[in-house]
């Protein structure tokens, strides 16, 4: 268990790095493609990041069925480009996490 502990301790770090805040507007072709994943503002977006990476469904699959996590629909995506909305995204391919962005 140390040794996950560890490697998680790692991948955190480097997702942190990778971590940024972007328009809505450039990520547009990658939501046509489907492969841009919301995150609600109530989890923490790396630790989401983590648990993909780990390939762990069943927290996954909770979260999905809570609506805290799951694609960017029409309307989200209306909305933001509407907006001109800054989002934090990372990416744990081939899907790229946003989350609305604290003000």
């Amino acid at each position: 268990m140390p040794e996950l502990q560890h490697q998680n301790d790692i991948l955190r770090a480097s997702l942190n790095r990778e971590t940024s805040r972007i328009a809505w507007k450039e990520l547009l072709r990658f939501f046509a493609a489907g492969t841009v994943i919301a995150v609600s503002e109530e989890l923490d977006l790396v630790e989401v990041a983590i648990q993909i990476s780990n390939d762990n469904k069943a927290l996954i699959e909770q979260w999905m069925l809570e609506k805290r996590v799951g694609k960017v629909s029409d309307a989200q995506a209306k909305g933001w480009l509407e907006t001109d909305t800054t989002l934090r995204a990372v990416v744990v391919r081939p899907w790229i996490l946003v989350q609305q962005a604290a003000e």
